[in-house]
């Protein structure tokens, strides 16, 4: 029987990836990546010359119970995407699934993801959180927005450039002008930046300053 690691890579600073991953993914069969060319560069950076398989969102559902059975047969086998860990706001929960419901070993290696950093620099409570990641882009994005109004944990969302101030725009029209936030993007890149306020004060900002990069906004509960 073999296994299946699932690996963090990188969100910024090539740094950031462990020993340990890059041990794994030079001494494994197989890579499941994302994006090919994508992580091409940065196993390139690191020597590591082991072969890439695409596995993203559109084949997931194909591919995962023919690599299940590969792990089967004893090859082991690690799934990385673009950036961070795998699954979270990612390819990787229908592997994951499948693999254990195979009764393969699944391990997760600790490592880089974007909405820890963010939230540590936010400033805003963080013993008790839950991340939400991408709202839904249209049916039940209302909805959802109500039903957070009601949140009394500390939010996190993942966010585009395209759609961050929209966003900030509705978070202020369902939760508040005035509701603490703060906003975090190009984690462990060159030009990081946090910036904290209101919503209204950071639909200001963000309106002046044009969006770059991924975001990662956090939000005070009510």
């Amino acid at each position: 029987m073999g296994k299946l690691y699932v690996v963090p890579t990188p969100v910024g600073n090539l740094e950031d990836i462990t020993l340990r991953a890059i041990r794994l993914l030079k001494e494994c069969d197989l890579i499941l990546a994302e994006d090919t060319r994508t992580s091409g560069y940065l196993l390139k950076h690191f020597g590591i010359d082991t072969r890439m398989q695409s596995h993203h969102k559109f084949n997931e559902h194909h591919t995962a119970v023919h690599v299940a059975e590969r792990l089967k047969g004893g090859e082991t086998i690690a799934l990385i995407s673009d950036a961070g860990t795998p699954a979270i706001s990612d390819p990787g929960f229908l592997l994951v699934r499948e693999c254990i419901q195979a009764g393969v070993e699944v391990e997760c290696l600790p490592g880089a993801t974007a909405f820890v950093p963010a939230l540590v620099e936010s400033g805003l409570p963080n013993d008790r959180f839950c991340f939400e990641g991408f709202l839904p882009p249209k049916k039940g994005r209302q909805t959802r927005l109500r039903l957070l109004a009601e949140e009394s944990r500390t939010m996190v969302f993942y966010e585009s450039p395209y759609r961050v101030v929209k966003t900030l725009t509705q978070l202020a029209e369902n939760l508040g002008d005035e509701r603490a936030a703060s906003v975090s993007r190009e984690i462990s890149k060159m030009f990081a930046e946090t910036v904290r306020g209101t919503l209204l004060e950071l639909v200001a900002y963000f309106t002046d300053n044009e969006p770059r990069g991924e975001f990662v906004i956090v939000v005070a509960g009510k």
